[in-house]
């Protein structure tokens, strides 16, 4: 059984890996390995060791905190599990979103986004 730790960070992955529009094979190839060993990271069946991650995260142009982002701890200190909600990961319209947000230029995203915030309040 895949511990959660290792599936939320192959999720991130995948989540990004996708938002470059990047295939398996592709991020395989930039990072020298088969591309079903990256199938196995984003199901989390593998552990990405931290050389991996540091060459994935190379890749796909992120620091490599991103891929622990949203993860939160419990009283004990282990995983609690995410903060971003399961479906909205999986949620391809949410994706196509999100990938359409970052094609806009930085300085009209940054309006875009003053102007979601101001609807997202009056809702």
């Amino acid at each position: 059984m895949a511990h959660p730790v290792d599936e939320h960070v192959g999720k991130r992955i995948r989540h990004r890996r996708w938002l470059v529009g990047m295939t398996q094979q592709q991020l395989a190839e930039k990072v020298g390995i088969k591309f079903q060993q990256i199938q196995k990271y984003e199901t989390g069946a593998n552990r990405v060791s931290a050389s991996r991650l540091w060459d994935i995260a190379d890749a796909l142009e992120v620091k490599v905190g991103f891929f622990f982002e949203g993860l939160e701890e419990t009283d004990d200190g282990g995983p609690a599990g995410q903060v971003i909600p399961a479906d909205l990961i999986g949620d391809k319209e949410a994706l196509d979103l999100v990938r359409s947000y970052y094609a806009i230029p930085e300085n009209q995203r940054r309006r875009l986004f003053e102007l979601a915030r101001v609807l997202s309040d009056v809702a």
